[in-house]
Parts: structure tokens; C-alpha cells; sequence
């Protein structure tokens, strides 16, 4: 039901956000919990995705062999997984510090709440995109138990990040969305320029991206940092096509993956030759 190397494209810009907030490597123990609240968190979001959307994703050819609609698991057990999920993620928000068990249940308001956006609004895409934008700014306060608006740059740039590449990915659910009533870019404003509005945010993740490395400070490797990324945002764009949708899973999965550890790399190794 849920594949976990999907955690990989938030995971490493939490990780930004814990390194800079420790000034080199956070303890293990911080780690520990950083990453078991990411990965619980992430769990409990698809999994509910997936049982409220059930219905939605039997009519969807693309979605029709998923694990409910297939009858591969029952919509209860998925429901019931969706809340240990959400229990682990609470335990482990409580063994990193108060402020973020008190943020605990507003976060896992937004990433519940995405799976509903769909149905009411064409901006979910950017929804998502800050249900993952949340995770640099969540570890720097598991680390620090306080927030420095300065992360809140890369928070933006995640959440630009995500919603392109989210407009990119619900082109292959343009006609279905159309019939259903599904609420998305695409949909409104048809496939070529849902992927002209792709780059926009593309466009703007880049610039909060450069205001992040400035604002930290991080210097040459830092911006050579900015400059792979953007280097992979437009090797993103290059594979995806209005008349032909046929290497998006590529872009979507393979480069993103790419895009956000490597330029965790670059950050770490900023903080650590510094350090």
C-alpha cells in the first residue's frame, strides 16, 4: 500500500533543517525520532489518502489496482493503520521536545486534511506541498525546541518544489478528473499549461531556494548546491510533454528523489567543513 522509499523526497530537506539547527550532526537520538516521525507521519498521510479516497481510485484506471480497490486489504484495516501511524508519529513528537508534540496534531491536521482538498479546490497541489514543506521547519524545531524564520525559506521552497512536480504527476488524471469533478490544475487549465505553471512554481522554489542559501550563509557550496538542483528541475522538465506523458514517473520519482539528497549533501558538507 504504501511504498516507503517515497519518504525519500522530504526526508532529506528535514534533514537540512536538523543539521543547521545543531550546527553539524544532531545527536542519534534526535535523529532517531526525526526520522521515525517523518516516516510515521508520511505513513499515516498516504494511508488515509488511500482509504478516503478509495472510491475515487476504483474509477480511476490509473488507480484501480491499488490495495483497496484491488481487494488486496480491507478499508478498516487500512484505517486502523492510519491511526498507529499517527500514534507512533505523536510518541515520537513527544521524545524530541514540548513545542513539537504541541504542533504534533496541527501537522497531522494538514496532511490528512490534503487528501480532501481535491474535492473543493484546484490549489491542492500546493496543499501537498506544504504538508512536505513542513518537514525542514519541523526538524529544526525537534532539534532546537524553538523556530528561526530563516527555515521558512526552505519550507517555501518545498512546498513550490512539491506542487510542481504534483501538477506534472495529476496530468495523467486529466480526463478523469474532468468527468469526476476533481479539482486540480490540470483540469482547469488543460495539460500544456498546467505544465507552463509547473515551472512557475519550479520558478519560485529556485528563488527561495537562493534566498535559503543566503540567508544561511552557505556560500560557494551552497550555491552550487542551488545550481545542481536547478540544473535537475530543468532535466525535469525536458522529459515531460504535453503529447507525451510517457516518462513521467521518471521525473517524478527518480529525479525528485535525486534533487532533494543531493542537495542535502551539499548542505551537510557546508555545515560540517565550516564546523
Amino acid at each position: 500500500m504504501i511504498k516507503w522509499e517515497h519518504s525519500v523526497f522530504a526526508l532529506p530537506f528535514a534533514l537540512c533543517g536538523a543539521v543547521l539547527a545543531a550546527g553539524g550532526i544532531p545527536s542519534v537520538r534526535q535523529l532517531v525520532w526525526i526520522v521515525v516521525a517523518m516516516v510515521a507521519a508520511r505513513s499515516a498521510a498516504m494511508a488515509f489518502n488511500r482509504w478516503v479516497d478509495a472510491r475515487i481510485d476504483a474509477a480511476n484506471p490509473r488507480t484501480k489496482t491499488r490495495a483497496i480497490p484491488a481487494g488486496l486489504l480491507t478499508a478498516n484495516f487500512v484505517l486502523m493503520f492510519t491511526v498507529v501511524a499517527a500514534a507512533i508519529f505523536f510518541i515520537a513528537a513527544s521524545q524530541l521536545n514540548r513545542l513539537a508534540l504541541i504542533l504534533a496534531p496541527i501537522v497531522l491536521l494538514v496532511l490528512l486534511g490534503y487528501s480532501l482538498t481535491k474535492r473543493f479546490t484546484r490549489w491542492s497541489h500546493v496543499v501537498l506541498g506544504f504538508a512536505l514543506g513542513m518537514a525542514p521547519a519541523g526538524a529544526w524545531i525537534a532539534v532546537r525546541g524553538s523556530l528561526d524564520p530563516r527555515i521558512l525559506l526552505l519550507t517555501a521552497a518545498v512546498t513550490f518544489w512539491t506542487a510542481g512536480f504534483d501538477v506534472l504527476y495529476s496530468c495523467q488524471d486529466y480526463e478523469h478528473d474532468c468527468q469526476s469533478g476533481l479539482h486540480s490544475i490540470p483540469r482547469y487549465l488543460g495539460i500544456p499549461n498546467a505544465l507552463i505553471m509547473a515551472r512557475v512554481f519550479h520558478l519560485l522554489m529556485i528563488a527561495m531556494l537562493s534566498g535559503f542559501v543566503w540567508a544561511f550563509h552557505l556560500g560557494t557550496i551552497g550555491i552550487a548546491g542551488l545550481l545542481v538542483v536547478a540544473a535537475l528541475i530543468f532535466y525535469e522538465h525536458t522529459l515531460v510533454k504535453a503529447d507525451d506523458l510517457s516518462k513521467l514517473n521518471a521525473a517524478f520519482f527518480t529525479m525528485n528523489g535525486v534533487i532533494s539528497t543531493l542537495f542535502f549533501f551539499f548542505v551537510a558538507a557546508k555545515v560540517l567543513l565550516y564546523r
